[in-house]
């Protein structure tokens, strides 16, 4: 019977719970009853009945309120909360600054659409932005005036570029102009393994370096002074480094065959009234198209070359630096 009052006192996990001020005002009239030695068995009833309550109570509310000690022996682990807020840094290529600018006035038609000022990359793509502004400028001995965009995709816009033949190809020689387009495709490869994500954003402007869908060369036996010797042909035609496009929607489409040279500061609104003119339908899917293009057929490639064509003429009416 004495032990009661002892196992009341020594409950300390009693002392954090929500039930401590019942459990004492419970104690408060039991106790001097206890001390006393003068207890009935009903009263001895009731006060067993009601600490035995309360101790279930107590047990109950423990995983809602854990006690002191509880809380000391699983402290919760802010180390691992900090490491998992903390993100791994990845290298930023978008905080790049424009060093130049350039201007295109573009006319669709003979009518003119408006001008489009681009931010060229000097100090981040010294090579390619150097290419763009030579031509823009016509430092190179020729420029983009009066040549046409070739192709109007949804997502970019593309520029047909100068020629690597006829009269274009003549006067960057007369000039000693060098468009060889090996330094641009090092630079594209600097560019491509140091940034990650897309790197043709919405406005951005780019020169196509390479084109990923060309396949290998072509093995061959030729005969050479009396011996057989295995040659390897060029099947298509590399892109000469002049071709360049303006993305109207982030192109990741762009990232494996162009580098950024700069961005869209003024205009965008040109750039978006040329993706939104009427060209020449896709037709992949017909069955004579893909037949020519299985066995070869050069109507097919013809053929090809003419989708996303715009109907109408682009062209870029005059350009040049304006730094």
């Amino acid at each position: 019977m004495l032990q009661n009052p002892k196992f009341l006192q020594s409950s300390p996990q009693l002392l954090h719970s929500p039930t401590v001020a019942a459990h004492n005002l419970a104690v408060s009239q039991c106790f001097p009853v206890l001390k006393q030695l003068k207890l009935s068995r009903r009263g001895l009833a009731i006060c067993g009945n009601a600490s035995l309550l309360l101790l279930l109570g107590s047990q109950a509310l423990g995983p809602l309120y854990p006690s002191k000690a509880h809380a000391e022996e699983n402290p919760p682990d802010n180390n691992n909360q900090q490491q998992e807020n903390v993100s791994t840094p990845t290298p930023n290529c978008s905080n790049k600054l424009p060093t130049k600018r350039a201007f295109l006035d573009i006319s669709i038609d003979g009518e003119p659409a408006g001008r489009i000022v681009v931010g060229l990359y000097g100090n981040d793509v010294p090579a390619g932005a150097g290419r763009f502004s030579s031509i823009v400028s016509g430092a190179a001995g020729i420029s983009y005036r009066r040549k046409d965009f070739i192709k109007i995709m949804p997502n970019y816009v593309q520029h047909g570029g100068l020629r690597s033949y006829g009269v274009d190809a003549e006067l960057a020689k007369r000039s000693g102009s060098n468009l060889a387009i090996e330094n641009l495709r090092e630079e594209w490869e600097r560019i491509y393994d140091k940034c990650a994500g897309v790197k043709n954003l919405a406005g951005t402007v780019s020169i196509i370096v390479r084109d990923p869908s060309k396949p290998p060369p072509k093995l061959k036996l030729v005969a050479r002074k009396g011996k057989l010797e295995i040659d390897e042909e060029e099947i298509g035609t590399e892109p000469n480094g002049t071709e360049f496009t303006i993305a109207i929607k982030d192109s990741p489409e762009l990232d494996a065959s162009a580098l950024v040279v700069g961005e869209v500061l003024e205009g965008m609104e040109v750039v978006n009234k040329i993706g939104q003119v009427k060209t020449v339908q896709e037709n992949t899917g017909s069955p004579y198209f893909r037949v020519a293009k299985l066995i070869g057929d050069k109507r097919a490639v013809v053929a090809e070359r003419g989708f996303n064509r715009p109907y109408s003429k682009v062209v870029i009416a005059n350009c040049g630096l304006m730094d």
